[in-house]
Order: structure tokens, then sequence, then C-alpha cells
């Protein structure tokens, strides 16, 4: 992995929106926590959920602001002293559906976490979401070849709909893996600094990008401190699908890091991939909740709630590291090695004894309102 000329330039920049977008998270998360309490948007405990007290959720407004406020603060001071290459790939319209899409995001879901919404209107919101990124000029338009050499280019109406899935995908695997306090925004925390770290590299060579993937990782762990267990506040459908859309737009600029993306977030994307599978199977829809997750699943084995949220942080760690050592085709064939892996474990815990029985979404009380942020 070699790092490009402007790598050293970008470093300054990179620890400023760090630190800046922590600060800004941080000092943010407790009054987004009084606001929550005050309007009584509080995530309940029940059979399905692992709180046992009402916790206050929304935190994702934290996140989203101070994201927001330092990428537009960081994309005005580059502009004015050209301290940063901007990428061609970044115009203006893409900076309107990374940085007011982002706004439109967090408040789809604040909506939701106020109003407690079905599953298929939040499937609508985050339609428009999508639809709107492609209007305004994201898509991908190829990938690797994981057949050979080469690129697979994608155009027109199938670039278009690839992109919308891309979305989609990353905004439900975001919003499925939210189970445990912090494990959602750890990971993001760290998909976010992986495709910061792979954008300063000669193959991507987007140091600005860089930046603002560092300045979400920055707002990610500011709110962290008051999320990870035992948990102030939860993130909610409006971190959820803030974080979702915003890694799935980030991933976009420079379509090399969509492989990248994969593989750093195997474990939610394959956890959602699984989940509806199986719901789909037993006759249920995709969105009814339950407690088939793999961290529940390893909650059933006996870990504690530090040690599987930790466990998980570690394999997104190292399928962070993987992503960045491997290139081209060989991400993709390592992401189809974790999703047998994945897949074998979960078999291996359903025969073992942790079977689906029990875990209807009916048996929780939650009727068809669909998966929820926890």
């Amino acid at each position: 992995m070699r790092f490009g000329a402007a790598a050293d330039d970008a470093v300054p920049l990179l620890v400023v929106a760090l630190v800046v977008a922590a600060a800004v998270s941080f000092l943010l998360t407790p009054l987004i926590r009084g606001r929550a309490i005050r309007l009584g948007v509080l995530d309940r405990p029940n059979a399905r959920r692992v709180n046992r007290l009402p916790v206050p959720r929304g935190g994702g407004v934290a996140v989203a602001l101070a994201f927001v406020a330092v990428a537009t603060a960081l994309v005005a001071i580059n502009d004015r002293f050209e301290l940063l290459p901007t990428p061609a790939a970044l115009d203006a319209g893409q900076l309107v559906a990374l940085l007011a899409g982002g706004a439109l995001a967090v408040t789809l879901g604040a909506i939701d976490d106020y109003f407690d919404l079905r599953a298929r209107w939040q499937f609508v919101g985050q339609l428009g979401l999508a639809g709107g990124a492609v209007a305004l000029g994201f898509g991908i338009s190829f990938i690797n070849n994981p057949f050979g050499a080469g690129l697979i280019s994608f155009d027109g109406p199938f670039a278009a709909g690839f992109t919308m899935l891309w979305i989609l995908g990353m905004i439900n695997s975001m919003n499925f893996i939210d189970g445990l306090d912090g494990l959602s925004s750890g990971i993001a925390v760290i998909a976010a600094i992986t495709l910061g770290v792979i954008s300063l590299t000669t193959q991507i060579n987007q140091p600005f990008v860089a930046v603002l993937c560092f300045a979400l990782a920055g707002a990610l762990l500011g709110f962290l401190r008051w999320n990870f267990h035992p948990a102030a506040i939860f993130i909610g459908t409006s971190g959820t699908m803030f974080v979702g859309y915003t890694l799935a737009i980030l991933s976009i600029l420079g379509t090399a890091k969509v492989a990248v993306a994969l593989l750093v977030l195997g474990v939610p994307i394959l956890d959602t991939f699984f989940i509806i599978v199986r719901r789909a199977a037993a006759g249920r829809s995709p969105f009814t909740p339950d407690r088939g997750h793999i961290h529940h699943r390893l909650l059933d084995l006996g870990l504690s709630h530090r040690q599987t949220v930790i466990l998980i942080y570690g394999i997104c760690g190292a399928l962070g590291v993987l992503s960045l050592v491997l290139s081209g085709a060989n991400q993709v064939y390592a992401f189809l090695g974790v999703f047998v892996a994945t897949g074998a474990v979960l078999f291996v815990l359903a025969w073992g004894g942790f079977s689906d029985s029990g875990l209807e979404a009916e048996s929780y009380g939650d009727g068809d309102r669909g998966e929820g942020p926890r």
C-alpha cells in the first residue's frame, strides 16, 4: 500500500477534522439527549431489546450536525485557500448530495425516532434518498472484475439501479446491526477510517475525500463516548439512516472504494443478508424484528454485552486491514470467503440449539412496525 503525493499535506487537515468533529459531537450529544427525554423519544425495554431501562434515542442528530458543520467548513476553507486538490468526482451536485442528502437522511430518521413509523414508510424515505443521490450525479459506473482482469462497466439505468441498491443496502445494514450499545457507531468509525486511509493511497489519491471520512469518524467517536455500554443515548434511526447513507456516498466517491466498504462492513452486510433470507424463508417480512441477529447469537453463547461488541469491532477491524492490504478482485474474493464463513458460523449456532423458534416479531409485541433502531 503506497500513499499519494498529497497524503503528507492532508495529515494536518485530517487531524483537525477528526478532533473538531469529535469535540462538536461530544458536546452536542448531552444536549440532544436532554431534548429527547423532554420529548419522550425513548427506547423502551421489551423481550427483543437488550436495554433494561428506557434510553433516549436520536443521538444520530448530534453525529449529523457535527459532520455536516465541520464538512461544510472544510469545503469552504479548502475552496478559499486550496489546501488540497478537490477530486473531479466531487462536483457541486455531489457535494449537495453528500451534505444536504445527509441532512435529509437524519431528518427522516428523527421523524421515525419520534413517531415510530412503520417499516414501509422508512423504506419510502430511503428510496427517496437513494434516488436523489443518483439524480445529483452519484453513480457506480464500474467495479473490479472478480473473475479476471479488468473492470465490469455499468451503463444507464443499470448503473442507477445498482447505485440505489448500494445506498439502500448500506442504510439497512447499519440499521439491522444497531442492536447493542455502541455497536453500529463503532463499526461505522472503523469503516470511515478505512475509507479515509484508502483514499490517501496512490490507487485512489483523493486526500480531500479522506478528510471528509475522518470528519465522519470524529463525529462518531465523540458520540461513542455517550453510546458505549452502558449507553446514555442510542443513535436511533436518525443515526443509522445518516451514517449508512453517508458511508455509501463516501464509498462511491472513487468507485474502487465500493469493494473496500463491502469488505470492512462485511459483518453488518452479511448479517442483513442472512436475516432477510431467514425471515423470507419463514414467510415473514424482511423488516419484521426479532432476536436472530449475529450479536444476539453471540449473547446467547454466553458473551457479555461488551465482549460481544468488542469481538465484532475486532472482526471489522481485521477486515478493514485486509481491505487495505488486498486490491482489486482479491477484495471481492475475501468478501466471498467471509460470506461462506459467516453462513457456516450461523448454521452451526442454529444447529447447536440457538434456533429461531420463539424469535418471531409477534412474540415481542412489535407487530409490523418493522426493524427498529435497537
